[in-house]
């Protein structure tokens, strides 16, 4: 018997994902990266990373004495350990790098500056209407306040701000049908519309596709301040990162919202507001807009971003 350097390198790669998706759920930044839905799929994931490696691990002391006496034409020996050197740095090299970034880097929160890197939030997404944030259907990619856009995964490497770890957080999206029908039925009979995140997705369409219908309504509505340019001293955006599948597919959504004091709030300030909704037009476009009553800074929530709702269709 002798050591095997590739069998035991292999071993450890499949221990260094297995520790790292376990490290994920056991701090809750697991939903960092997916959507909460997704829980379950990667817990499996883990476990087979964990088997896989305890099968690798006989390997890294097996035989290795073969008997090339009665080897034919065309017979190897090499059992995929052959191969330049060049090769197999490069192809390790591209399996350890996640492994790298994954236990270096902190995960972040994805703020105003992933925002600022996708231009406008404020019409892209109004020149599509999505049918349905409800996931019965998987088809939506973009929505926004007016907008959709996709993070580039690379754009969230490049945040710099640490979060702290978190207990784990439960996917609370979960509606049945009838559940979710009687919840959109009562949405215009509301008279204070609560963003609550379990529903804010859903809301927030219907509110962005026919605005004029809620004029007047009084709406209350938490997220991180946005600015772009174009804005006036008493504009921003009330935000929220809307998470279909997972951080590659991000994109940010909120409320146009005119606050006297807009001109000294930093972006990523996570504020609570209350106010009425009215009707504007920005580059062109009709969008909903919060006249701000009553507002107050909050701290980050523990579970910053917002998912769209889940249909159960077993019961």
């Amino acid at each position: 018997m002798r050591f095997q350097f590739q069998p035991f390198l292999r071993a450890m790669i499949l221990a260094g994902f297995a520790i790292f998706f376990i490290q994920l759920h056991l701090t809750g930044d697991i939903t960092k990266y997916i959507n909460p839905k997704y829980d379950m799929m990667s817990k499996w994931a883990a476990g087979i990373l964990v088997i896989l490696f305890f099968i690798q691990l006989p390997r890294i002391w097996e035989k290795h004495d073969h008997h090339h006496e009665h080897c034919h034409s065309g017979c190897t020996h090499d059992h995929g350990y052959s191969g330049s050197l060049s090769k197999k740095l490069i192809s390790y090299s591209i399996i350890i790098f996640p492994l790298i970034t994954g236990f270096t880097l902190s995960p972040t929160v994805l703020d105003s500056s992933i925002a600022a890197k996708k231009g406008t939030v404020l019409t892209q997404g109004n020149k599509k209407n999505v049918d349905q944030t409800s996931e019965i259907n998987e088809g939506q990619d973009e929505t926004d306040i007016g907008n959709s856009s996709s993070i580039n995964s690379n754009d969230q490497l490049s945040n710099e701000e640490n979060i702290q770890h978190q207990a784990p957080v439960t996917n609370e999206n979960y509606f049945t049908q009838e559940d979710y029908d009687q919840e959109m039925e009562k949405l215009a009979q509301l008279d204070v519309i609560e963003m609550k995140n379990d529903i804010f997705a859903s809301y927030y369409e219907t509110i962005s596709i026919d605005p004029k219908a809620f004029v007047g309504k009084k709406i209350k509505v938490s997220g991180f301040v946005y600015k772009e340019e174009g804005f006036t001293s008493n504009q921003l955006v009330i935000s929220r990162f809307l998470i279909t599948h997972c951080l590659a597919d991000a994109s940010i959504i909120g409320f146009l919202t005119e606050m006297e004091q807009a001109g000294d709030i930093k972006q990523d300030t996570w504020l609570e507001i209350e106010g009425t909704l009215d009707v504007t037009t920005y580059n062109g476009i009709e969008l909903p807009m919060i006249k701000t009553s009553k507002w107050k800074v909050i701290e980050k929530p523990a579970e910053p971003y917002v998912y769209p709702v889940l249909i159960n269709l077993t019961e």
